[in-house]
């Protein structure tokens, strides 16, 4: 992996996010060029900041709600690989603001893509959506990339307006052209540094750091827990897949091995073996409406990909509640950010 991302000119949307700040750092250890185009990071304490980025790569605020901004970007760098993760992420916050977030999410979306058209060099796009784009109907199978999409709230039908989007740009526009477009749909993703609101994991840190007992709203509901850095890995690998012409689909569930799709209840119990403190059912039958059963198909990932977790449930948790301990504590966030991504490399 790292000899492919030397020199690549690599555009991130979302830098300044959760993700995207692991991502752009994971690109600069490789020897990626990053650029970035974000809005300004919405949380205090934020990832973005905690690792320096803003000084280390090629750092933009702007809006993917804006057309004309997000052409320009594209066209002054010219990238090998773009990474569209900025979206409206919270599946509450949609609720609060569905026309925000359908801007976000669908509109934004077509803004990136109709900006790839005008680059005439070869470059993938990797366009990330999540695991909440298919009609979920409490199936205990999990959903494979050829079942219907949906979505009950604002967020997961706007992820799955986006696919849409994606695939009609895919087969107008694209099929004969240089540049390369594949979704990416990730499963529940954990990991430090992750400050967002009404997370489990970040409200956890909150609540551990406070000396409080955690409220769960949905301690039952079940879900495709991964690490941060699995999916990562999965973009960088359709990225390097697309680039070279592999035979691609023209989407990728990436999640966990089925053993690991686990309730709240028992990703919380995990973290408290790391950081001991408690949690209170907080369910509330009159509450909006969330998901209660999600998991996720990884077999055409592990068949083109060659695609597979590297830590189990276990593992991942112990890792997420560590950065957070541990900063808590005083360690160095990109210290611990990067000793992080090399023992992922190393795990086999």
């Amino acid at each position: 992996m790292s000899g492919f991302w030397a020199g690549k000119r690599v555009f991130v949307t979302g830098h300044t996010g959760f993700k995207g700040s692991w991502l752009s750092h994971w690109l600069l250890m490789r020897g990626a060029q990053v650029f970035g185009l974000a809005l300004v990071p919405d949380t205090d304490p934020a990832l973005f900041d905690q690792l320096g980025l803003a000084e280390r790569l090629d750092h933009s605020i702007g809006d993917i709600r804006d057309p004309q901004g997000v052409a320009d970007r594209v066209s002054a760098v010219r990238p090998d690989v773009v990474f569209h993760l900025a979206a409206q992420p919270l599946v509450l916050a949609s609720y609060d603001d569905p026309v925000g977030t359908w801007a976000s999410n669908v509109m934004g979306t077509a803004h990136v893509l109709e900006a790839l058209r005008g680059l005439d060099a070869p470059c993938a796009a990797v366009m990330i959506t999540t695991d909440k784009v298919y009609d979920n109907r409490e199936w205990v199978h999990p959903y494979r990339e050829s079942d219907p999409l949906g979505g009950h709230d604002p967020y997961s039908a706007s992820k799955a307006g986006s696919e849409l989007v994606i695939a009609s740009y895919r087969k107008s526009f694209f099929d004969d052209h240089p540049v390369r477009v594949v979704s990416a749909r990730a499963g529940n993703v954990i990991g430090g540094g992750d400050w967002a609101a009404n997370r489990i994991m970040p409200d956890l840190a909150r609540a551990l750091g406070a000396g409080q007992a955690l409220g769960l709203r949905n301690p039952g509901a079940v879900r495709p827990w991964q690490h941060v850095l699995e999916p990562l890995s999965g973009y960088m690998t359709l990225a390097e897949r697309a680039l070279a012409g592999d035979a691609l689909a023209d989407s990728y569930n990436l999640g966990p091995e089925t053993c690991d799709v686990r309730p709240v209840r028992d990703l919380v119990d995990t973290a408290l073996r790391h950081w001991p403190g408690d949690w209170r059912d907080m369910s509330d039958p009159s509450a909006r409406h969330e998901a209660g059963l999600l998991a996720l198909s990884i077999e055409q990932a592990r068949r083109d990909l060659d695609y597979r977790p590297r830590w189990d449930f276990e593992t991942g948790v112990r890792h997420t509640v560590e950065w957070y301990r541990d900063v808590a504590q005083g360690a160095d966030p990109t210290q611990i950010t990067t000793a992080q991504i090399a023992a992922f490399e190393a795990a086999q």
